[in-house]
């Protein structure tokens, strides 16, 4: 049997410098590492005070960092490749969805909600949440229609029943949409308080589903972690 790699995750810290901080890209690998099932070291980075631990291997990387058997690895989307290439079948689980439309699946939400929230102009407010929304119905009909897969099992299946993006599995699509989606619900919520509307009822099948795993919820940062991340960039309500 093949020896087992030696796997370490830098991520960023929390402001206490020890649980997991907001970034959103240090989640999505996270769970990534979760899904395959392989033993890894999760290391959380204090970037005020101990960026120095990176400095030997990724001197001035940004965080997410990968140490794979001692060899360094950055970026987020090239780290995630490469674990899908080394960690793959019939060892450990592919994690690429089977439908290429569930990789692209809200896909503009974050950008929008990042236009919405800093937005410095008052009288922008509601053209840009109503593009916000536009985004998240758009989701929410990815997620409501049934999938190839469910029509083969029921043709006359209305509205899909699956509980993430790709079926019934977390994949990497899941990976990286779920970290965004709970910062949109997260931030809007209590800087606006306007969160992801309760008839989206296929966005928040998912949610809620994707609350009851381990590979979710255990890497989740403290909601307040996120708040306090958004401080500085959100104008106050006028």
């Amino acid at each position: 049997m093949a020896e087992k790699p030696q796997i370490q995750l830098f991520v960023k810290a929390s402001e206490d410098g020890e649980s997991v901080g907001h970034c959103p890209f240090c989640q999505r690998l996270f769970m990534v590492l979760l899904l395959k099932g392989v033993p890894f070291t999760l290391t959380t980075v204090d970037v005020k005070r101990a960026l120095d631990v990176l400095k030997d291997f990724a001197p001035g990387a940004q965080l997410p960092v990968l140490l794979y058997n001692g060899e360094p690895k950055t970026d987020t989307v090239t780290i995630e490749d490469f674990l899908e290439d080394k960690l793959g079948p019939p060892r450990f689980p592919s994690l690429v969805p089977r439908y290429r439309e569930s990789s692209l699946a809200g896909n503009d939400i974050f950008h929008k909600f990042s236009t919405f929230i800093k937005n410095p102009v008052p009288a922008q407010d509601e053209a840009l949440q109503r593009s916000l929304l536009r985004a998240l119905l758009k989701l929410d009909e990815y997620l409501s229609a049934p999938l190839e897969y469910e029509l083969a099992q029921d043709p006359h299946l209305r509205a899909s029943r699956r509980r993430f993006l790709d079926g019934d599995q977390l994949t990497l699509a899941d990976c990286n949409l779920l970290p965004k989606l709970n910062i949109v619900q997260v931030v809007c919520q209590h800087y606006r308080r306007f969160g992801i509307p309760k008839d989206l009822r296929g966005v928040w099948r998912y949610l809620n589903s994707a609350s009851e795993t381990k590979e979710f919820k255990y890497t989740c940062p403290n909601s307040e972690e996120i708040v306090q991340a958004y401080r500085s960039v959100v104008r106050s309500p006028q």
